[in-house]
């Protein structure tokens, strides 16, 4: 499917949870930081009719249907990552970022993201980015394959399927990778609970991304763009962003925890939204000066 087939429509995890935590006033500035389709966006504006918000996100396809979504001179976009956005002295009110693919990109077959249905091996959040997971895979040597999937995906059996990939290259599609990844593991680890493939592709996506360390940054340098008394929230999905977003905020200099343990979907929203299953949201508030 392409993007003309598939509508970009992304439902919004701890949305009810996000929006208490944010603590959204009238007349404030908000940075969603991952825009998406615009979901989190539109429930900050919906608080008030002078709340104003810029909203980022790598993908352009994204960008155009927030745009769609959330029409007026409220809102500003841009387009990039948002570890590299200059607020150019604006100071936020709140910060919020929801991480991860979104589904819409996840069914949208020819981005890469899933190997459900053949489509190229690219896995771009920007696509005006030169590096695909083409490059990585067919490129990469062996050990830093390993290493990849080791680090970025928690698979331990990173380097039987980093030899297994090697033997077989080039690869252009994201379904003969899968079937390589599967012939390479035992029969009992190929008929487990998830395919084979699953962390291979998640640690891909990362790499190609530089998901992690973008969201370093992010965490690093977000505290000096929020008032005093503003607040950060982050959704993770999974253990190597949930542990980043744990330490930053414990060790940053400029926040003070919020949520001392993560928040989790209530079970009314994991029934209506599988993906909540592995969400967990962590805020920090700006420490007030004096």
């Amino acid at each position: 499917m392409t993007e003309s087939s598939v509508e970009f429509e992304h439902i919004p995890v701890l949305s009810r949870e996000a929006i208490a935590h944010l603590q959204v006033r009238e007349g404030g500035l908000y940075l969603d930081a991952t825009l998406g389709g615009g979901g989190h966006s539109g429930l900050i504006l919906a608080v008030a009719p002078d709340v104003r918000l810029v909203g980022i996100d790598r993908d352009d396809w994204a960008i155009q249907a927030a745009r769609s979504r959330l029409e007026g001179d409220r809102v500003t976009f841009w387009q990039g990552n948002f570890a590299e956005y200059d607020p150019r002295g604006q100071e936020f009110d709140g910060i919020l970022a929801d991480l991860g693919v979104s589904s819409p990109q996840f069914d949208q077959g020819d981005r890469g993201f899933s190997f459900q249905t053949e489509a190229p091996l690219d896995m771009r959040m920007d696509r005006r980015q030169e590096l695909t997971a083409a490059d990585l895979i067919n490129h990469y040597d062996e050990a830093q394959l390993a290493d990849i999937f080791y680090h970025y995906g928690e698979e331990r059996l990173s380097r039987r399927i980093a030899r297994r990939i090697v033997e077989r290259r080039p690869f252009t599609t994201t379904t003969a990778l899968a079937d390589a990844i599967a012939s390479s593991v035992p029969r009992k680890y190929r008929y487990g609970r998830i395919h084979p493939a699953t962390r291979v592709f998640q640690a891909l996506r990362i790499a190609v991304n530089e998901e992690l360390s973008s969201l370093e940054k992010l965490i690093d340098v977000a505290p000096t763009w929020l008032k005093p008394g503003g607040r950060i929230g982050i959704i993770s999905f999974h253990s190597l962003e949930d542990r980043i977003v744990k330490h930053r905020f414990r060790n940053s200099p400029l926040l003070q925890v919020i949520t001392k343990k993560p928040i989790i979907a209530q079970p009314d929203e994991i029934q209506e939204n599988r993906r909540s299953r592995s969400a967990k949201l962590r805020f920090a508030e700006k420490i007030k000066k004096g």
